[in-house]
């Protein structure tokens, strides 16, 4: 057997889980274990929002929930029991984190650790949503080998044979670790691909009692950029805001590999089914917070010869930083308005970050439009800096696919 019943029970309770691994030494977002609603509330004053919000067994079949304010987490409260059979567990959620995942192999005395996966979206997607480059193309070097050094120790410590998924934030310096699976992990295959490390084969072979049999001069390394891509059904529910958060909304995944990072993701949003626009012009509307980060982006698509039009604010906010906008009517101030110039085949993509209850209520239309239309819709300033590298990658070079070893 691959994992005994302890360990099992380890891994399926997160608060021993975390309690052991807090042990390690390893940083972890302040947490706790609740067993009513009152001492939901007062933890949740402690550890300010906005929280995670999970109950604290695993297999309870209830989702993690984004918990912005202490309002919104009374009324769900309501809903979700809390007493001593049904202990809920809250946490600090990381604002602007960016998120990274690793794969481990072990035989309960060494591990592999896989390449490094970095997600493009920042956290609170949930990772069966974001898209991810691998090798990771903005972490520091030093934060790489944390997330390796950690999944390592978090793998030895389970002390189970077979393969792990671990997930991490990378918050204001330090390296946070969020979460910890055991077993064959959605991104199993496309790490293999990537990797040219056939991770469920070695898998299967450390569970059934081999031992692992990888030195540092046999581990593959990548030879190209990966960048793995959801897939979503929003053109077929054209009715469903395409806005991304804690729970899973695809349907499936692609893989696509570039000698760039730019090219891989073009490539990948391509390959699932919403391809970037090579010209016209972006539309975009964000929110204050956001605003610096759409800078970049902006700058590069002004670079390329895009047309950006964009709301007052965030007109003003381009403007004050040399990049030319053509100002769009919000929804409500007269027309034509942004879904208007939509509407009239004007716009080729739109970049739409909501906040705010009026403001949640236009970006959904908006978004919504974007997919009636047949518009490249995004909804993070880092999915927009890759959107952007990614028109200039393909802007400058082919696509073919690096050669890659038989696995």
């Amino acid at each position: 057997m691959g994992v005994s019943r302890e360990q099992l029970q380890l891994l399926k309770s997160k608060p021993t889980l975390w309690n052991r691994i807090r042990e390690l030494g390893i940083p972890q977002p302040a947490a706790a274990l609740v067993h009513s609603p009152e001492t939901a509330l007062a933890k949740s004053a402690e550890l300010d929002f906005p929280l995670l919000a999970e109950p604290a067994v695993a297999g309870a079949g209830e989702r993690t929930e984004m918990i912005l304010s202490v309002d919104i987490f009374k009324k769900y409260l309501e809903f979700q029991p809390v007493d001593q059979d049904h202990p809920l567990f809250i946490q600090r959620f990381l604002e602007y984190a960016i998120e990274a995942q690793a794969e481990t192999l072990s035989d309960a005395k060494s591990v592999h650790v896989a390449p490094v996966m970095e997600h493009i979206e920042l956290a609170g997607v949930h990772a069966g949503d974001s898209a991810w480059v691998m090798p990771p193309y903005s972490l520091a070097p030093r934060h790489i080998e944390t997330i390796s050094e950690y999944a390592r120790k978090v793998t030895l410590e389970i002390g189970a044979k077979g393969a792990f998924n671990l997930r991490f934030a990378i918050y204001r310096d330090t390296v946070y670790l969020l979460d910890v699976s055991y077993g064959m992990s959605r991104n199993m295959a496309l790490v293999a691909k990537t990797s040219h490390l056939p991770m469920a084969l070695l898998a299967t072979r450390l569970i059934m009692g081999d031992p692992l049999m990888l030195s540092e001069n046999n581990k593959p390394r990548p030879a190209s950029v990966g960048v793995r891509a959801a897939v979503f059904p929003f053109n077929v529910f054209p009715q469903v805001d395409p806005l991304l958060g804690t729970r899973m909304r695809s349907t499936g995944e692609v893989l696509a590999t570039a000698g760039s990072f730019g090219m891989a993701y073009f490539k990948a949003l391509e390959a699932a089914g919403t391809p970037l626009p090579m010209q016209g012009t972006v539309l975009i509307t964000v929110t204050d917070e956001d605003k610096p980060s759409l800078l970049e982006p902006a700058r590069i698509f002004q670079e390329l010869g895009f047309h950006i039009m964009a709301t007052r604010g965030t007109h003003d906010a381009l403007a004050e930083n040399g990049i030319q906008s053509e100002v769009v009517r919000k929804l409500g101030f007269g027309r034509p308005n942004l879904v208007d110039e939509m509407k009239s085949g004007r716009v080729q993509m739109v970049i739409n970050t909501p906040t705010g209850d009026q403001s949640q209520k236009d970006g959904s239309y908006i978004r919504k439009a974007a997919i009636r239309y047949r518009i490249a819709n995004i909804t993070t300033p880092a999915s927009a800096v890759a959107a952007a590298k990614g028109i200039a990658a393909r802007r400058q070079g082919a696509t073919g696919v690096p050669p890659s070893k038989q696995m």
